[in-house]
């Protein structure tokens, strides 16, 4: 989870192959109308959200019981979160965090993707950060994807109840 920038997908794409589990991309799972509309600049409200989340649970209600996967999705809300451990009560989220400037130079430089720099703000504004009584851990992404990938297996090994931070 995290606002857009972080390397959701790329580290979640490493994180999945050391894990040997399936990865999913969650930006897959929007509505052409999302994709449209942050495309034209415009900030998804919780309306928007709510079939992306849905089709995202759905997708982790059809793995078999007991099969891990990674999947990368913002979740900013805790109310996102709460929705998503609703169709996977297991679910641990992984927050990959770093700072406006980091993030804002890291999109910047992309290419292809269809979230625009100007809509960073906004997502920085929605995030609420992990609670306490959250299974998860908190990464700072500001290594490459490999030291953040690496950094997040060590934390989730060592990890107790509640959010941490590496």
């Amino acid at each position: 989870m995290g606002v857009a920038g972080t390397g959701k997908s790329t580290v979640g794409r490493l994180l999945a192959e050391a894990l040997g589990v399936p990865f999913e991309e969650g930006d897959d799972h929007h509505p052409p109308a999302n994709v449209a509309k942050m495309s034209a600049g415009i900030p998804l409200d919780d309306g928007d959200r709510r079939p992306w989340l849905d089709a995202i649970a759905a997708r982790l209600r059809e793995r078999p019981p007991g099969t891990g996967a990674v999947v990368s999705c913002s979740a900013l809300r805790r109310a996102y979160r709460d929705r998503l451990r609703a169709a996977e009560p297991g679910a641990v989220f992984v927050h990959l965090a770093g700072d406006r400037r980091l993030i804002g130079g890291r999109m910047a430089a992309r290419s292809g993707h269809f979230m625009p720099a100007a809509l960073l703000d906004s997502q920085f504004a929605a995030l609420e950060p992990l609670g306490p009584d959250e299974p998860g851990v908190v990464v700072d992404v500001s290594g490459t994807p490999e030291e953040t990938a690496t950094r997040a297996l060590a934390v989730l090994a060592g990890m107790d109840e509640g959010p941490r931070r590496s």
